[in-house]
């Protein structure tokens, strides 16, 4: 299976390389993402979100766009499409949320992306969260900033497809869900954490992703997110 999924990104990466392409986010042709799909992803500055309405548990939430147009046809060609060529503006976009989340603060800190679980992953071929969260680290470190991945999250149980179900619904489909192994519950200790997810809609991943990340003894300061349905 591991061996299928290198080929499958494999093709993935020469693909974007040697076929025709045009913008993710308009269709714009001869570029990956045009200028103006770019400042639709990152040229805001970072702001605070909330659903409503809010669950219980939810840290501080930061996002870089709203969720919709080009921003939407962007991450959904990294995720469901394979362009693994955008997981670098897409990092670009989720390290100015995760400066808004964490503010002046300085220190080592934990990047925890939240999983996809390992149907989707298996299907897409990648883990676009966790392929994000790197992007974002290795572009905060350049700042000089101490970043750290950590994907220590778990899927422990099935859960049903969130489309279509109701914030309280998603609520219980994901309450549980995720854990963290025994071996990563000593990691999380090192520094405060900030979770990280590609989308914020309902905030029931969040939720849940700061449950397991408690649970295991981490502190959860914030989360950041590249796009949020309420901006």
């Amino acid at each position: 299976m591991r061996g299928m999924q290198r080929m499958q990104k494999s093709w993935q990466e020469i693909a974007g390389l040697v076929l025709p392409v045009g913008c993710a986010g308009c269709g714009h042709p001869h570029t990956v993402l045009c200028d103006r799909c770019r400042a639709a992803l990152a040229g805001k500055a970072a702001r605070r979100v909330r659903p409503s309405p809010a669950p219980s548990g939810l840290p501080p939430v930061h996002a870089a766009a709203p969720y919709g147009d080009e921003v939407r046809a962007v991450l959904l060609a990294h995720k469901e499409r394979g362009a693994l060529g955008l997981a670098r503006p897409l990092g670009e976009a989720l390290a100015g949320a995760i400066r808004a989340a964490c503010g002046g603060r300085g220190g080592p800190l934990l990047l925890v992306p939240v999983p996809s679980s390992r149907r989707a992953v298996a299907a897409r071929g990648h883990d676009p969260t966790r392929r994000i969260a790197c992007a974002a680290a290795a572009g905060l470190r350049h700042e000089g900033r101490p970043v750290r991945v950590l994907a220590v999250l778990r899927q422990r149980r099935a859960v049903a497809d969130q489309s279509g179900l109701t914030a309280r619904q998603r609520l219980g489909n994901l309450r549980g869900a995720l854990a963290v192994p025994r071996g990563g519950a000593g990691l999380l200790r090192t520094a405060p954490v900030v979770l990280v997810d590609d989308l914020m809609t309902t905030g029931a991943s969040l939720v849940e992703g700061a449950r397991a990340v408690g649970a295991a003894g981490g502190r959860v300061a914030a989360a950041a997110v590249v796009a949020a349905t309420a901006f």
